[in-house]
């Protein structure tokens, strides 16, 4: 089964990034991952609309996969971006928190591709979508 959910759950107390943004992972299951951006001031990219900057919404829909990536079904795995497009739908609303969720349908030996989403008021319209493509590893044990 996949490694141990908790570290994946804790994972964003560890990265930089994530601590920077407050990112938090509010589910994790076999080849799928959601995540929250809370709303915060330092996250705006223009202070009269208030609407969150679209590099924190690509930052958060690019761990999201991740995630996803990590919770690979057979172990313990360790994963970097290859290729993330992004398409933005909507602005994110001011003032409301950003959520993603991505979902791995399919993989190789060596790659997981991903499909993911995140918005704000309503899951049903996006502020963005994505597909991309992860290189996934086994962690060495040390």
């Amino acid at each position: 089964m996949t490694k141990n959910l908790d570290q994946i759950y804790n994972f964003t107390e560890f990265s930089p990034l994530c601590k920077a943004m407050n990112m938090q992972v509010d589910h994790v299951e076999p080849y799928k991952g959601r995540l929250t951006l809370p709303y915060d001031d330092k996250l705006v990219g223009d202070p009269q609309t208030r609407i969150i900057h679209g590099g924190a919404v690509s930052a958060l829909l690019d761990t999201t996969c991740g995630v996803a990536v990590m919770a690979h079904p057979d172990g313990n795995y360790n994963t970097a971006t290859i290729d993330l497009r992004i398409d933005y739908m909507r602005p994110a609303l001011p003032d409301l928190d950003v959520i993603a969720e991505a979902e791995v349908y399919h993989t190789t030996n060596t790659v997981a591709f991903l499909r993911a989403k995140a918005w704000t008021d309503n899951e049903d319209k996006p502020v963005a979508i994505a597909t991309g493509a992860f290189v996934f590893e086994a962690m060495k044990k040390k």
